[in-house]
């Protein structure tokens, strides 16, 4: 255990760097901003970076033990979301403007009446990938065994 105040909040730091990101590379590279931030000697700014990741653990811990599905449910609700968004992208939207063609071409839909526009899809995919990393994280976490229960 250690006395000074600066190895204490490391070592702090350390623990739960080893319980949040359970993946070696991230710790790895997590622990390396600490060392960085100790050799430093800033324990002021060491100490908010640690009280930040106990604080967002913590967060993460009370959000994913919620039995709302508003709030345990939200990560899941953006992945829905980004799912229908690309089925409708590149699957829905190219087969309705074939058949907005040939109602157009057999007089059912006026000839001067546009199709809808496409949506913009980069935010989107910018949003879709980074919840595959996730989503990869998540896998990567199953694979080692790392045990979640499932909301009732």
């Amino acid at each position: 255990m250690a006395f000074d105040p600066l190895s204490a909040a490391f070592d702090l730091g350390k623990s739960v760097i080893e319980r949040l990101w359970p993946d070696a590379n991230v710790r790895a590279v997590e622990i390396r901003k600490l060392e960085e931030l100790k050799q430093a000697g800033n324990l002021a700014e060491l100490n908010a970076h640690v009280q930040l990741m106990v604080g967002q653990l913590e967060i993460n811990k009370t959000e994913a033990q919620h039995k709302s599905i508003f709030v345990a449910g939200w990560r899941p609700f953006i992945g829905w979301i980004g799912g229908v968004a690309l089925a409708w992208q590149f699957i829905a939207y190219p087969v309705m403007l074939w058949f907005w063609a040939i109602l157009q071409v057999k007089g059912i839909v006026p000839a001067e009446l546009t199709a809808p526009p496409i949506l913009d899809s980069a935010a989107l995919f910018a949003i879709i990938t980074a919840m595959l990393g996730v989503g990869t994280m998540r896998s990567v976490d199953k694979r080692n065994g790392v045990s979640t229960e499932r909301m009732k």
